[in-house]
C-alpha cells in the first residue's frame, strides 16, 4: 500500500518512509511532516524500489525487515538505478550488526534503531545531509538477486497437419493371374471312377444278353 501526505510548498523535497509497521509509519510521518517533506509511506520491498524509480525522492527511511523484498536488497536496487540516492535504515537494536553490515554494503548514510522518536533524527541529521557513500554491495547485486533470462516462446502456429496415407502396394499380377483355380477332391474323383466302370459293366452286360451270348 502505498500513501503520499503532501505539505503547501510546491518545491519541498520528497521522503520515501518504507515500513510495514504502521505504527513506525506514523510516527516518520508525523516527524518529517513538522520538516515540511512530502512523505510517500509503502509497506512493501518491491513496491518501495518502484516509488523510488517513479519519484526520485530526496530521502529514504527504510525498514530492514519488510515482506517481499528485505530492506538491503531493496537499497541495492535503489542505488543501482540511482547513484545519489540517499537511504536511511531503520532497524531494531538487536539487528544493530546487519542494520551496520547493510548500511555499509548498500552505501546507506546510516541507520536508526526503533522506535524512532524525533530527538534521534535531529541527532543525525547532519549525517543525512552529508555525503553520500559508495555502494561496494551493488558489485555482487547479481549474486545476491539473479534475474531469471526471459525464454523466447515461438507463437503457436495451429495444429500440426495430418500426414497423407501411405499409398497401398501395388500388385505387379493382373487379378486374373492371382487367383488359383480350386482343385476337384480326390474323393468326388474316386466317385467318378466307379460310375464309369460300372456304366461300362452294364454296357456289356446288356450288349451279351441282346445277342445270345449269356
Amino acid at each position: 500500500m502505498v500513501r503520499v501526505t503532501d505539505v503547501e510548498d510546491e518545491e519541498a523535497p520528497t521522503v520515501l518512509l518504507v515500513d510495514n509497521n504502521q505504527m513506525s509509519l506514523h510516527r516518520l510521518t508525523n516527524i518529517f511532516r513538522q520538516r515540511e517533506f512530502n512523505v510517500v509511506t509503502c509497506d512493501d520491498g518491491d513496491k518501495a524500489v518502484d516509488e523510488y524509480i517513479r519519484l526520485d525522492p530526496e530521502l529514504v527511511v527504510l525498514a530492514l525487515d519488510i515482506p517481499s523484498m528485505d530492506g538491503h536488497l531493496a537499497a541495492l536496487e535503489m542505488r543501482e538505478h540511482g547513484k545519489d540516492c540517499r537511504i536511511l535504515f531503520s532497524a531494531p537494536k538487536r539487528q544493530a550488526e546487519l542494520a551496520q553490515d547493510a548500511t555499509h554494503s548498500a552505501g546507506a548514510i546510516g541507520w536508526v534503531e526503533k522506535p524512532i522518536t524525533a530527538s534521534a533524527i535531529d541527532s543525525i541529521w547532519d549525517l543525512v545531509l552529508g555525503p553520500i557513500p559508495e555502494a561496494p554491495g551493488l558489485e555482487d547485486l547479481d549474486i545476491i538477486h539473479p534475474v531469471e533470462e526471459m525464454i523466447e516462446v515461438e507463437e503457436d502456429e495451429g495444429p500440426m497437419p495430418i500426414p497423407a496415407p501411405l499409398p497401398l502396394p501395388i500388385n505387379p499380377l493382373p487379378i486374373e493371374e492371382t487367383v488359383q483355380p480350386k482343385k476337384k477332391s480326390s474323393k468326388a474323383k474316386r466317385l467318378l471312377f466307379v460310375l464309369v466302370i460300372f456304366t461300362g459293366l452294364g454296357a456289356a452286360g446288356w450288349y451279351a444278353w441282346t445277342n445270345g451270348l449269356i
